[in-house]
Parts: structure tokens; C-alpha cells; sequence
């Protein structure tokens, strides 16, 4: 989806990127070694393939920085196949304040959590190994607590929030109402819990110095992130369709 996304170009909307793909423009390459001219629309045709030519350069060298910049935010989950191979679904909980308790890190390679008062500060680097973050809500709470928390450090990264990519199809509810919707289960060790009960279970655990219940804590956490890899792959497939089937979706 990547290759054929023109919407990233100045001037260049929904309408002219659907008539680009109308005129027989399906990629990057069809546009650049086109024999005739495809119609841009309004927009500057110089600078039209200025950025195609530094998308397509930028994705053979895997520069992700070039398309967390000029990927609008609801536009990101293009990049998603492109780079997934170098993506994390990231979820973090928190003591029901600004204060982060665990940090849940979800890639190919499996679960990583980070708890506070012990490896919470290895988050920077172990973040910065990665071109794309998966979150849900991921734009109102975890990036800016991640921020606020880690002042000195800059996410770089593309970011897919699947919170309004969902609510952009239709769908509507938290992640746990979500993964109901789309018949994703949670682990039974964890299902029925929320937000809140996190917060309990670090409390337990900060004042008791329970360990089973920040192994709960942990368990809960994991299913947060292992099924945002799931619901980023069924959302992913929707989206592609809405957008290239644009008057089908409504049929």
C-alpha cells in the first residue's frame, strides 16, 4: 500500500490520488518511468516528483524518519507491511496517575516488560531499535505519558494508533470491546480485567510486595499488546479496501 500511497505529496488529496490510480499511476515506479504524463492535479508537478523520487529512496534504505514525517497521522498504517518487520505494539499501565509502571513491548522476536524500580529506563534505547510503533489510543495517552516521562528522548518512529483507524471505519468501543468485535481472544488468565484493576494490581503489589499479582499485571499487559498485532492485521485489511474501494464499502 506504501508504494502506491500519493497522498503524502504537497497539494495531493484523496480525489487526485484516486484519479492517479484511475489513470493506470498503481506505484512509484509506474509514475517515474511513466512515457506519458499522469495528472497530479493542482499540485506542483516538480514537487510531486521530488517526493515520489525521495519515497521511493527512502523506503530502499529503510529511512522510516522520512515517512513518520510526511505521512499524516491517518495515513501511517500504509507503512504497516513495509515495515513490520521493525515494528513494536507498545501498551503501557500506569499507579492511576502520570506515574509509569510497566511498559509492555510486543515484537516478532516476543514480550518484553519493563517495571518500574527495575529496567523501566532501558526504554529509550530498547525503543529506538524500532522504525514503527503499533499502539491503541497510543496519540492521547501513551506517547505523551512516554514523553512526559522520558523528557530527553524523541520518538522518531511511525506511529499507527489504531483507536481512530478503527473509528475511521465505523467501529467504535475500547481495545477489549474491539477485540470482541473482531473475534480476537484474550488470554483467559486476564480476560475481564481493565484499566483499573492494573492499577490495583500494582498497588498490591508496591505495598504488599506481591508477586503474583505483578505477574498478573504482566499477563494483563501482554494480551493488551500481543492482540494489538492481531487487530492491526484485520484493521489493516478493512483500510486497504475502504481505500481502494472506496464507493464498494458503502454498496
Amino acid at each position: 500500500m506504501l508504494t502506491k500511497t500519493f497522498i503524502h505529496a504537497p497539494g495531493v488529496g484523496p480525489q487526485t490520488e484516486r484519479s492517479l490510480w484511475k489513470q493506470g499511476c498503481a506505484n512509484w515506479d509506474d509514475y517515474l518511468s511513466a512515457k506519458r504524463a499522469f495528472s497530479c492535479g493542482s499540485a506542483s508537478k516538480d514537487a510531486f516528483r521530488k517526493t515520489i523520487e525521495k519515497s521511493r529512496d527512502a523506503l530502499a534504505f529503510g529511512e522510516h524518519q522520512f515517512f513518520a514525517r510526511k505521512l499524516k497521522q491517518k495515513y501511517a498504517w500504509r507503512a504497516w507491511p513495509e515495515f513490520k518487520d521493525s515494528c513494536v505494539y507498545l501498551d503501557i499501565e500506569t499507579d492511576g496517575g502520570s506515574d509509569i509502571t510497566v511498559i509492555g513491548l510486543y515484537d516478532s522476536k516476543g514480550f518484553t516488560a519493563l517495571v518500574k524500580g527495575e529496567d523501566l529506563g532501558n526504554f529509550p534505547d530498547l525503543i529506538s531499535h524500532y522504525s514503527m510503533i503499533v499502539t491503541f489510543f497510543g496519540t492521547g495517552f501513551d506517547i505523551p505519558v512516554l514523553q512526559k516521562t522520558f523528557k530527553s528522548f524523541h520518538f522518531d518512529q511511525i506511529h499507527v494508533d489504531l483507536c481512530p483507524m478503527l473509528r475511521s471505519l465505523g467501529y467504535r468501543g475500547g481495545l477489549k470491546s474491539l477485540e470482541k468485535q473482531f473475534n480476537i481472544q484474550r488470554d483467559p488468565s486476564v480476560d475481564g480485567l481493565n484499566g483499573y484493576d492494573a492499577v490495583k494490581l500494582w498497588r498490591r503489589y508496591r505495598n504488599l510486595r506481591d508477586d503474583r499479582a505483578m505477574e498478573k499485571l504482566i499477563a494483563y499487559n501482554r494480551a493488551d499488546v500481543v492482540n494489538l498485532q492481531a487487530l492491526m492485521v484485520k484493521a489493516f485489511k478493512k483500510m486497504q479496501y475502504a481505500t481502494e474501494m472506496p464507493d464498494e464499502q458503502w454498496a
